[in-house]
């Protein structure tokens, strides 16, 4: 079940290539890093699991077999090394530290903040840009939602990159002042 590219990523990590192997673990490190921060609920064990983790998978990518997805082979490797690191800990640990867990406590509630200000960012940000021309609002979703890089914008709109530039530069003009308009609109309504 998994991927030519994978296959061809694996058989190159095993000859010996180490760049693939960094390839490998650009794709990889978000999966794992996540869901080692989410069972240990600490960023620097997670960090550490993560590392573990990596290097399982390379010393038993032999015992890959390819019967599964790769991710799904790399979910559970990172998923037993999260146990094992959870079963070190309780062996460790016969109290549980109030520090930790009031900075987990606190971790969780600024990661809850932060989620609802970028919310409401983007929420603020999608109202102004539908105040915007059409075209200029395209040019903006297309270069900052979707991340298209001006080459690609260049063959997408058949416009060249040196024009895309410059309807940019004006279309993020006149977003920042819709933008600082419905800001100040927004604080007389709050706070005014």
């Amino acid at each position: 079940m998994t991927t030519n590219k994978e296959t061809d990523l694996i058989k190159e990590i095993q000859a010996g290539n180490t760049h693939a192997f960094s390839e490998l673990v650009d794709a990889y490190k978000n999966l794992v890093f996540t869901l080692a921060s989410r069972m240990l609920g600490n960023r620097e064990e997670a960090e550490e699991v993560s590392q573990d983790t990596f290097i399982k998978v390379f010393k038993s990518l032999s015992h890959f077999k390819g019967d599964s997805k790769f991710s799904t082979w790399v979910y559970r490797v990172t998923y037993n090394t999260c146990l094992d690191r959870i079963k070190q800990n309780n062996r460790n640990k016969t109290f549980v530290d109030i520090e930790h867990v009031k900075d987990v406590s606190l971790a969780t509630m600024n990661n809850a903040l932060d989620k609802i200000v970028k919310e409401e960012r983007r929420a603020l940000i999608k109202k102004s840009l539908n105040l915007l021309p059409g075209t200029d609002a395209g040019l903006l979703t297309l270069f900052y939602f979707e991340e298209q890089s001006l080459i690609e914008m260049e063959k997408t709109l058949n416009t060249p990159a040196s024009t895309i530039k410059v309807q940019l530069f004006r279309a993020r003009k006149k977003l920042a002042k819709i933008l600082k308009e419905n800001l100040e609109q927004e604080i007389l309504q709050n706070y005014g």
